[in-house]
This record gives C-alpha cells, structure tokens and sequence, in this order.
C-alpha cells in the first residue's frame, strides 16, 4: 500500500508539474499591422532548465513556417550550458530564417556576456541592443532588458530612420515592464520573462515580486497599453524551480 500511494505520488507529481514543461504549446495569435509578416518568437529558453529538444523546435519551424524568429532574451546564465545553447541555435540557422535575438536578465549573469554574443554572432543572429533596423518595410526596435537597467527605449526609437517613421513598427525586448517607460508608439510589442507565472497559484506574484506589470495581473497574452499592442510569452524553459504548474511551455506564432 506505501509503495503503490509514493508512486502514484510520483506519478501526479509528474503530470501536474514536470508534463506541463514537455507538453510545447505553439500559441497563434493574429494581429494584422500592415507587415504581412509571420514572426515566431521564442522566448526564455533557458538552456540549463529546458526539456524542449532542439528536433521539436526543428518541425515547430518547418509547420509553421515563419518569415522571421525572435529570440526574446533569457538563454541561459551558465556558462557551462553554452554548448547545448549552441545546438538550438545551431538548428535555427540551418533553417535558414532571418533570426534576432535581444537579452534578458538571465543573460547579464553569465561571468562572460561576450562569450553569449560571440555565439549568437557566429550562427549569424542579430542581437538588438537599444537599437532599430529596417526588416522588408517595417521597423524592428530592439529594447534590452529593463530589469538589470540596460533599457534605452527613447534611444532604440532615435535610431528608426527619419524615412521610416511611418511605416509599421515591432518592438522586442524582454521585460514587458519596459511598455511602461516607452513614450513613443508602435504598432506591435513582444516580450517574455513573466512565464505566464510558471507556477500558476493565487498571489504567486505577491510572493515573487516581477514588477509593477504582474503586480496588475499583466503577465501573459495580448494586452493593449498607451502605445501600442503588447504580447507577453509564457516562454519555452524554466527559471528557478524546474517546474511548470498549470501553466505549458509556448513558443508564439505573430501573424502581423
């Protein structure tokens, strides 16, 4: 009897928290802004907790097909996990898609940051930091992460092109808590960090302070701020506890 109520312990401790980060959700979400573009945005992948293998990345991408990837911040801070970062950047390049990345919290904790740019460089992914370019007629501004202070977003919006001000503008960056402090406007704004509470249990963000975003129950999915529409990714990997409760790891298809 002790032995078959430990596995059935074991077995719903399994289903409630370690499933929920093997079981990849691909989120869709359709918001036309004039690019004609479809972007998909990965986000917290988190190398050194991630359960996600690079081949179910792989067929994500070749379903989906998108015409651009966003990498939105939070790789890993281990160096020590770099290699295994590699192999998922390594599987998006072969795929041939424009990618760009931005950084996240996580990333500024690495003894070497250069170590992690040097590896993005190498696979040919653009990282944005507080800065825009031009992608097929649109504008695509990089804002780096707010939370460990490296956000510039009136410096990132300075560097969209005079002539380019009235075409469509995407923002990525990391922490949503950013929208907070951009006085420009944009038309489309994808972050992650939140994880969509990974632990989806009431007044975890009471507990686990994520600003002042969590704080109004803005956590995940389309939101409309002052200036434009956000989206928050629930994200790939874990942070902390390797775990999800009620909430799945997503990867997000941006129809725009």
């Amino acid at each position: 009897m002790i032995v078959a109520i430990a596995f059935a312990g074991l077995a719903l401790i399994y289903l409630f928290f370690i499933f929920p980060t093997q079981w990849l959700k691909v989120e869709t979400v359709e918001h036309r802004i004039g690019i004609g573009k479809r972007l998909l945005q990965i986000s917290d992948l988190h190398v050194d907790m991630l359960r996600i293998r690079a081949g179910r990345l792989k067929e994500v991408i070749r379903r989906t097909k998108p015409d651009y990837i966003m990498l939105t911040g939070d790789y890993t801070h281990d160096e020590r996990c770099l290699p295994k970062l590699e192999s998922y950047l390594q599987m998006i390049a072969e795929s041939g898609i424009p990618a760009f990345a931005v950084l996240g919290n996580h990333d500024y904790d690495l003894p070497r940051l250069q170590s992690l740019l040097d590896l993005l460089a190498k696979y040919k992914i653009k990282v944005l930091r507080n800065e825009a370019i031009v992608v097929d007629g649109w504008n695509l501004v990089g804002i780096d992460n707010a939370s460990t202070g490296h956000s510039r977003p009136e410096k990132a919006f300075e560097e969209v092109e005079e002539e380019s001000k009235a075409k469509p503008t995407v923002v990525v960056t990391h922490d949503p808590n950013v929208v907070l402090d951009i006085k420009r406007t944009y038309d489309y704004l994808m972050a992650g960090h939140l994880h969509g509470k990974q632990l989806n249990v009431p007044y975890f963000f009471k507990i686990k302070r994520k600003g002042p975003l969590a704080d109004q129950g803005i956590y995940k999915g389309l939101h409309r701020m002052n200036n434009g529409v956000c989206y928050i990714s629930k994200g790939i990997g874990q942070a902390g506890l390797n775990a999800r409760f009620m909430v799945r790891s997503e990867v997000t298809v941006h129809d725009l």
